[in-house]
């Protein structure tokens, strides 16, 4: 556990039970701050009151009265679509709200690194999609050449329920908007912009909003150096608004499916082949095509963003590509789970926007493609411009109706479904040799599933039925 210490003897209130609220509540008491906690769930509170934490609700009058801090778990609106009442409740008394990112990052900074030959260093990931991808092979990278680090935040582990970095350790964060936007210290070694695509947009007031909250990582946040993905025109907004110069090696400018040039430095994939360049000259080059657990352009992105941070921090090309082939890929990410009749069946349930679906839709050939859930706000126009390899949609979930008159209206064949069940049963049954049977849903899981993990869980087990049956 990371010890928060600066709030010793003071009080502060954690409105938010989750796996993040929990550990800085954990992480606060043991640096001596008297903390109380709530959650609007009964069944969280319970789970609180069990470990022995004070349950107080803090949208009470006067109940934040005094106190240091309101520190907010992410899943907790703290402005938009409306603040919770808590929060207006801490505005009206003065009293500061941060979340655990915040609380990480001065922990950190406090600490006392004076017998290192080599103070930890923090890499911090954040995009619209694949900052998982990245962040993971980042982490992986850095153990297979030797190097401590450990990987927390929207990923794996709450950032405050790591140990303590050692001499040499890389921190490597996955940090969502929600984290991002909120937290009142931000201060990478080195950050991360994988892209931006419409997601989240009630929660941040619109696609501007969503954009402000990531890039308070680099504006206020100040890496010593960026990576930043300029495939779209925020991200090459971000990149024009840090760069020194043309030839400013602080900057790291990643791309996939155009060749980057000029004197700067850049990471481009084009055709299956990851290209570094620096003053104008290739200085090194992988082939990411015999990388299965990279497949498609979107995950050449990836491998470009975790490439360029780990240049950052000095490993040599040989070292990332070795470590690329080894790296296995994560859960529901665009993960094959088997074949059978020379059928393929692929999990991309964490596929929960359009941008993330149509990435996933021009990977494969002949699919089956399993989509629906609970709509998102944003259009839908990216995903019918990828579907030129679909042969079927099969719809589920509550925008199934919606969906499918969307893409019936450009033409693909769809088949309404209702359950992952019978949309798995109706693909494999209709999947013809070298289909690809694809979860890949552009919408959330929450109507019929807990969470994305849960939904791509059924998935696989359903598979596995079938490919055992």
């Amino acid at each position: 556990m990371i010890v928060v210490s600066e709030y010793r003897d003071r009080p502060v209130t954690v409105l938010g039970l989750g796996r993040s609220g929990l550990s800085a509540a954990r992480a606060l008491a043991a640096g001596g701050a008297r903390v109380s906690c709530w959650d609007d769930r009964p069944a969280a509170r319970e789970v609180g009151a069990r470990e022995g934490l004070e349950i107080a609700d803090p949208a009470r009058p006067g109940a934040l009265e005094g106190h240091a801090a309101l520190i907010l778990s992410p899943g907790i609106a703290h402005l938009y679509p409306a603040p919770h009442p808590a929060v207006r409740a801490a505005w009206a008394a003065g009293v500061p709200v941060d979340n655990d990112i915040g609380l990480f990052f001065r922990a950190l900074s406090s600490g006392r690194w004076a017998g290192f030959d080599c103070p930890p260093r923090v890499v911090a990931v954040t995009g619209s999609n694949g900052k998982s991808t990245t962040a993971a092979l980042i982490h992986h990278a850095l153990r297979e050449a030797g190097r401590p680090s450990q990987l927390a935040g929207n990923i794996g582990r709450a950032v405050l329920e790591m140990a303590p970095p050692g001499d040499g350790e890389v921190i490597v964060l996955e940090l969502s908007s929600y984290q991002c936007e909120l937290a009142r210290a931000l201060t990478p070694d080195i950050g991360v912009f994988t892209n931006l695509s419409d997601d989240h947009l009630e929660r941040h007031g619109g696609r501007g909003g969503y954009f402000a909250a990531k890039r308070r990582l680099f504006a206020e946040g100040g890496p010593d150096r960026s990576v930043i993905g300029v495939d779209e025109d925020e991200g090459r907004f971000l990149a024009a608004q840090i760069a020194q110069g043309a030839s400013d090696d602080q900057l790291i400018r990643i791309s996939s499916g155009h060749k980057l040039t000029g004197p700067g430095w850049g990471v481009s994939a084009r055709k299956g082949f990851l290209s570094e360049t620096r003053k104008g000259r290739q200085v090194a080059s992988i082939d990411l095509r015999a990388i299965p657990a990279l497949p498609g352009a979107h995950n050449h992105q990836n491998a470009c963003a975790a490439y360029g941070a780990l240049r950052a921090l000095g490993l040599a090309p040989r070292v990332i590509e070795r470590a690329f082939s080894g790296f296995a890929g994560l859960a529901h990410r665009s993960r094959i789970v088997g074949e059978k009749d020379a059928v393929t069946f692929v999990n991309d349930s964490k596929a929960t926007n359009a941008a993330a679906a149509a990435r996933a839709l021009t990977s494969f050939a002949g699919i089956r493609w399993i989509a629906g859930g609970r709509g998102k706000d944003g259009g839908l126009d990216e995903l019918l411009r990828a579907c030129g390899a679909v042969r079927k949609a099969y719809l589920i979930g509550e925008n199934a109706a919606t969906l499918g008159a969307a893409l019936s209206a450009a033409g693909v064949q769809t088949e309404q479904c209702g359950t992952l069940e019978r949309a798995v049963a109706a693909a494999a049954r209709e999947a013809e040799p070298g289909d690809t049977v694809l979860l890949a849903p552009a919408a959330a899981s929450f109507d019929q599933f807990r969470d994305f993990e849960e939904r791509g869980a059924l998935f696989e087990t359903l598979v596995r039925a079938h490919l055992t049956g």
